[in-house]
């Protein structure tokens, strides 16, 4: 089974503008890790923009890219949130949320009109964001007494994890972050260190 080994996200929030026959539609991209933060700023953007007919949006977490949801906050079904989280995939983008408000014109833009529109600012928010690459980091806590830290020590300096925390006593403990895909041969190594224990990952 492939690790999947790194994600593409924006670095931090941006914005995009669209018009289609007087109709305005503003989008917000933003950087997200959570639910929590997502209800945050979908509340904010209601209430700043509570003079709009539709505030929708759409958002994808996770590095496995498995959470997702879109809403078209009353617009017809499939016209808002789809074409937004359609960007957010095109795109390849997770730990993100794109919000589209739209201020009516007074002309109707019809279903396809729509889509084409809550697609279009969607894009150029995106296209306003720099893209980042992250990697996928997985921690690792090992325990041994101190005689051992030569040994260990050897093997962090060979395979660079970062050292997120460590106790140094009689026994010793130390927490590792290193990417997903070397943490195997990370693991393999110290498991052969005789004395070594090695915690559950998170």
């Amino acid at each position: 089974m492939v690790i999947p080994d790194s994600y593409l996200t924006i670095s931090a929030p941006s914005e995009g503008q669209y018009t289609e026959k007087r109709s305005k539609f503003l989008a917000f991209a933003f950087p997200v890790s959570t639910l929590e933060e997502i209800k945050s700023l979908l509340d904010e953007h209601q209430k700043r923009y509570y003079d709009a007919r539709h505030v929708c949006y759409a958002y994808m977490l996770g590095h496995e890219r498995l959470v997702f949801r879109a809403n078209d906050n009353g617009e017809p079904s499939g016209t808002a949130g789809k074409p937004i989280l359609g960007q957010i995939n095109s795109n390849e983008l997770t730990d993100i949320l794109i919000i589209v408000v739209r201020y009516f014109g007074g002309v109707k833009l019809g279903t396809s009109g729509l889509i084409q529109a809550y697609r279009a600012a969607a894009a150029e928010a995106i296209a306003a964001a720099t893209v980042i690459e992250k990697t996928v980091d997985l921690q690792l806590t090992i325990t041994f007494e101190y005689p051992l830290m030569n040994a260990v020590m050897r093997i962090i300096k060979d395979e660079e994890p970062a050292i997120l925390s460590q106790t140094f006593d009689n026994d010793c403990q130390m927490t590792l972050s290193i990417r997903a895909s070397l943490m195997p041969r990370l693991q393999q190594r110290l498991e052969k260190i005789d004395g070594v224990t090695l915690l559950p990952i998170d």
